[in-house]
């Protein structure tokens, strides 16, 4: 079920069209577990992961986004979390190296898609699960990719990232098992704007956040937890998980405008909305 916030607040938001990269759920089932959120005891109901994952498809294209969509390949049940497989700034695509052997082959899956379509495709030698762990922001001090570590990506990875998209890299530390990504605890709202859960980074981090980015929306536990920042906004319409009802009301207070989609069996899986959908920037 999608519902839409009207928006209640003087300040006017301005989306920016975008590009994106979608893989579709034919494969997708909880065969293993690899994060806090997989229980292979609980059965997955794949037809309705793929009507979900159409609606979130048609949510986006509805708003009037380009949605790519990658050729799912079978045993690799988590290629529907396909901001996984790499991070593109400025048509550079600095390629994924996953952590575990499970999800190994889904990197090359990714490359073969950013060399067809003409991307300067840029290999890692570190291991990083690409826009699960980072986030750019084009218009924050010039341009600037924050990068998360702890669970999945290594801390090298972000000066590899660095170099390879020359773009200065913040890495922030996750210590919360249960948010294992950069994109189960913090989101780009727009271009220069984040909303983050505090108690998934360390202090440091937190502290690194607060001096960088004052204006941040800040989000709980209960919005961490129903996977409300894995969330996808063009500037204006934040789309995000219908659980996350705490969360939608925060941003639409921030001026934003919330688009509420239901990734039931998706989530089964550890992911909601982000982990589905890859922003390609040419």
């Amino acid at each position: 079920m999608q519902r839409t916030y009207s928006l209640c607040v003087t300040q006017q938001r301005m989306p920016r069209n975008r590009t994106y990269l979608m893989c579709p759920p034919e494969h997708y089932e909880v065969a293993y577990a690899i994060n806090p959120w997989m229980d292979t005891t609980t059965p997955v109901d794949t037809e309705l992961a793929l009507k979900q994952w159409e609606r979130l498809r048609e949510t986006l294209s509805g708003l009037g986004h380009t949605v790519h969509v990658l050729a799912p390949e079978p045993y690799l049940p988590d290629m529907v979390y396909a901001a996984n497989g790499a991070f593109t700034v400025d048509g550079v695509a600095y390629g994924a190296r996953f952590k575990y052997a499970q999800r190994t082959a889904e990197a090359s899956a990714h490359r073969s898609f950013y060399e067809a379509g003409g991307w300067q495709f840029r290999a890692p030698t570190q291991t990083n699960e690409g826009e699960g762990d980072f986030a750019y922001l084009p218009a924050a001090y010039g341009g600037l990719i924050l990068a998360g570590y702890g669970f999945r990506t290594e801390p090298d990875a972000h000066a590899e990232a660095q170099d390879m998209l020359r773009r200065p890299a913040v890495s922030l530390h996750l210590v919360d098992p249960r948010f294992y990504h950069l994109d189960t605890a913090l989101a780009a709202l727009d271009d220069r704007t984040i909303t983050y859960y505090p108690g998934a980074f360390s202090a440091g981090s937190q502290q690194v956040l607060r001096q960088l980015f004052p204006d941040a929306v800040l989000a709980d536990e209960a919005d961490a937890y129903a996977f409300g920042l894995n969330l996808v906004s063009d500037g204006r319409n934040v789309v995000l998980n219908s659980e996350a009802i705490g969360m939608a009301r925060k941003v639409e207070a921030a001026g934003y405008t919330p688009v509420l989609v239901e990734l039931s069996e998706l989530k089964k899986g550890g992911g909601s909305v982000k982990c589905c959908v890859a922003e390609l920037r040419p």
